[in-house]
């Protein structure tokens, strides 16, 4: 039996984003430069945001006799949610001397590499249901698969890795995870053994 089968599918969660938050405290006076020591955003608790998913960017100035610091915070996510915590503890404790950018949504070569398999496999999978289907129709049964070839395979929408990608500042929430939701489909080419209802019995005995 030599059946085809495609499949198509997206990620089911949101891809991994990346969330800009500008910091600018109100200057303050100092006579000597500014004090060593590392200053800016609010502690994140590890139980939050892990350290090598966090990057710190502070920018000291002198303006007259004063000294202003601002600092960019890049923080990784994998957490729609936990995204959506860090964003409020922040707004929360520095008011309006936080901006925060619009996330920017990305896929890992990782995530894609899983995807590409898991359309793989459920097409293999669609495949083999539909023979089992037609060897029932003739009162046969299936028997072990003689090849399995994959034929084509197309990817289209989201964004790989990642490199930032321009997008409307009016674009909603909503909209931008639609935008960088990503697709495969995938075409498999299989070749079964079926099996007698004699070879069926004796199977049995």
């Amino acid at each position: 039996m030599v059946p085809e089968g495609p499949a198509a599918m997206a990620l089911p969660a949101p891809p991994p984003a990346r969330v800009f938050a500008e910091l600018v405290p109100a200057p303050a006076e100092a006579p000597a430069p500014a004090p060593a020591g590392r200053s800016g955003p609010p502690a994140l608790s590890g139980r939050e945001v892990h350290e090598e998913n966090m990057t710190v960017t502070e920018d000291f100035s002198r303006v007259e006799n004063t000294y202003q610091m601002e600092a960019e915070v890049c923080i990784v996510f994998s957490d729609f949610g936990k995204m959506q915590n860090v964003c409020n503890l922040l707004i929360e404790k520095l008011g309006t001397s936080v901006t925060i950018s619009p996330p920017h949504f990305y896929h890992t070569p990782e995530a894609i590499d899983t995807l590409r398999r898991r359309v793989c496999v459920a097409a293999v999978g669609n495949t083999r249901q539909k023979a089992q289907e037609v060897c029932r129709l003739f009162g046969q049964s299936l028997g072990k698969p003689l090849l399995i070839r994959e034929e084509e395979t197309k990817e289209w929408g989201g964004h790989i890795d990642s490199h930032l990608v321009s997008s409307p500042d009016s674009m909603t929430l909503q909209e931008r995870i639609q935008n960088a939701t990503a697709y495969a489909s995938c075409k498999v080419f299989a070749v079964f053994e079926i099996k007698g209802k004699e070879n069926r019995r004796n199977k049995f005995l």
